[in-house]
């Protein structure tokens, strides 16, 4: 497997695609963008492989979890790190960056940076359903994690990798998960290193 960074302002990275957003995966010539997407791919086209899903089932809610991180989650997280996020980006993108999430917040980062304790809060409550579940059991998936911990891992990993500010006490269950979601797959996730 190969992975290409790739830079907001970048579309033609990603114009083979038909689209301008990220992921995309490249298998021979199939081309398949879209973490859904993508998860259901594999899922299909490498089944003899361990399944993201588990069952019919699992994919049900699993589904549904990935609604939640899409329409909930990552914009809870957003409004708290956007404003430093947009200081590591590379210079050639931050204008891009800084004039589409305005325009998607409604607001300038100076507003939302002056918001952020709210949005901390706001944050820490809406992830109760998650903290309750892993108080109860090492992965959202059960014993061992599956795209419904990937998905929702991602939101924080995407957090860790961007700024400095933490959005979670230690002794949180969702800390504990990140860590044991870090040390999943060898470390995999430790390779990206942490913003300063």
């Amino acid at each position: 497997m190969t992975t290409v960074p790739w830079r907001f302002t970048e579309k033609d990275a990603i114009g083979f695609s038909g689209q301008g957003e990220v992921p995309v995966l490249l298998d021979g010539a199939r081309c398949v963008f879209g973490s859904w997407v993508i998860a259901e791919y594999l899922e299909a086209t490498y089944a003899d492989l361990p399944s993201l899903f588990g069952s019919a089932t699992g994919r049900a809610l699993t589904r549904f979890v990935n609604q939640w991180v899409t329409g909930i989650l990552h914009p809870a997280i957003a409004r708290v790190i956007v404003p430093d996020l947009f200081l590591v980006l590379d210079e050639k993108d931050r204008d891009y960056f800084r004039a589409t999430r305005e325009a998607a917040f409604g607001c300038s980062f100076d507003a939302l940076a002056a918001g952020r304790e709210d949005a901390l809060a706001t944050l820490r409550r809406i992830v109760q359903p998650l903290r309750s579940t892993l108080a109860t059991q090492p992965f959202v998936a059960g014993s061992a994690p599956a795209y419904a911990d990937h998905v929702a891992f991602g939101a924080f990993q995407w957090a860790r990798t961007s700024g400095p500010i933490g959005l979670l006490a230690s002794d949180d269950p969702i800390s504990a998960w990140c860590e044991r979601m870090l040390d999943a797959y060898g470390g995999l996730a430790r390779t990206v290193p942490r913003a300063q």
